[in-house]
């Protein structure tokens, strides 16, 4: 599916708001750093594109558009365009940022990836966050492929996420660190029992789990995205910022 309407109506812009915040509070709980990762893919956007009168940008998984906005504050002449398979979290989006970011309706499992056949020219930038652990090694490895056809030499690819260490005493040290930085907010489950009670989200959070959006994690390792990377046909590859298996990393066309 490819829309930049099907499946979410528009809500009123203090609801959507309202449970953004919330959505935010959330993910700040499993995510200690997160404000730090969008600053720093940001920063990278600022220094790669800087030579680009009106760069075009990908946010891969963009959920409830938390990175897209920042990247479009972050960059006003900045074309942003975020690609979900989420019906909920698109309607936050869109209700809450109907004019920074075209939010786009795809499921990145599909082959072909529908979202990304329909891109007019070249990307210059491609981001994510929190999003790609999701997608199976073979799918993963396709939408590298894909990504790399449809950007231009020189543009970057930029995934924050958690990047796990194959070496597994290494792995257990920075799983048990990420515990002990965990927040005191509100849960996953308990967000989304919430969203399920209000009347205006129920019927998008029912299509939400029927869909299965969120999968489970796939645990990849730095260095075989690192390798798909370079199969896809993606140059200079490596983290530019790091804390335990949070990672930055960033990929050369």
């Amino acid at each position: 599916m490819t829309s930049d309407t099907a499946g979410t109506p528009p809500l009123e812009s203090e609801l959507a708001q309202a449970w953004l915040r919330r959505w935010d509070a959330q993910q700040e709980r499993y995510v200690a750093d997160r404000e730090r990762r969008f600053t720093v893919i940001g920063d990278v956007l600022t220094h790669a594109l800087a030579g680009c009168a009106r760069p075009l940008v990908l946010d891969l998984g963009c959920g409830p558009g938390s990175l897209s906005v920042r990247v479009a504050r972050r960059l006003p002449s900045a074309q942003v365009i975020g690609v979900a398979n989420d019906p909920l979290l698109l309607a936050l989006a869109r209700s809450a940022y109907p004019q920074a970011v075209r939010f786009v309706e795809a499921d990145l499992r599909l082959p072909g990836r529908p979202a990304l056949l329909g891109l007019d020219r070249e990307l210059d930038a491609v981001v994510s966050s929190t999003a790609l652990h999701y997608l199976p090694v073979e799918t993963l490895a396709e939408v590298y492929g894909e990504l790399a056809g449809r950007m231009r030499p020189g543009g970057v690819f930029v995934n924050a996420d958690n990047l796990y260490d194959e070496q597994p005493v290494i792995a257990g040290i920075t799983a048990a660190l990420r515990r002990t930085r965990l927040g005191a907010g509100e849960e996953r489950v308990s967000w989304g029992r919430a969203a399920a009670r209000d009347p205006a989200l129920a019927r998008m959070m029912a299509e939400r789990e029927k869909r299965a959006v969120a999968g489970g994690d796939r645990r990849v390792s730095a260095s075989v995205h690192g390798e798909l990377l370079r199969r896809a046909g993606f140059g200079q590859i490596g983290p530019v910022w790091q804390a335990g298996d949070d990672v930055v990393l960033v990929a050369v066309r």
